[in-house]
């Protein structure tokens, strides 16, 4: 009877941790590898490298130097080093950013800095009406022998 309850709430608990949000408040430094699967709200530093599969939120305070993996990202704060994000990397007006970029889209309000080399990865979408331009400068030098 007693054990039953205690399975059950030990997988609970262990459910319940992987989707809360993990804080990092300010004031706080980290200096390390951090590894989670749940979202994470940095207000503090962190020294190392983050790798989570969910939303990461970087607060005016916060501040990373290092390798961030995700999936998206909202920047208020600072970050130096190397950014691999598979979905947005939104930046707001007090964001900081200095490094490498990675990502599949990128939204920059005005006001921040964004000193990065950036490579977007996505899918390359051919206009409709392509080839019809193609053949304008044909019709434009065929005009001017004529």
């Amino acid at each position: 009877m007693f054990s039953s309850d205690n399975k059950k709430s030990k997988y609970a608990l262990s459910m319940e941790t992987s989707t809360q949000q993990n804080i990092i408040a300010q004031g706080t430094k980290i200096v390390g590898d951090i590894a989670s699967e749940g979202p994470f709200r940095i207000d503090g530093t962190v020294e190392g490298n983050v790798k989570t599969s969910g939303k990461v939120v970087i607060g005016k305070s916060g501040f990373i130097k290092g390798t961030l993996q995700g999936e998206n990202a909202d920047f208020e704060g600072k970050f130096s080093g190397k950014l691999i994000l598979s979905g947005t990397l939104s930046l707001k007006s007090t964001a900081h950013i200095e490094g490498e970029v990675h990502t599949s889209k990128l939204a920059v309000e005005p006001g921040a800095t964004f000193n990065a080399t950036c490579s977007m990865k996505g899918t390359v979408k051919a206009l409709p009406n392509e080839p019809a331009k193609l053949k304008q400068p044909e019709q434009i030098t065929q005009r001017q022998q004529g």
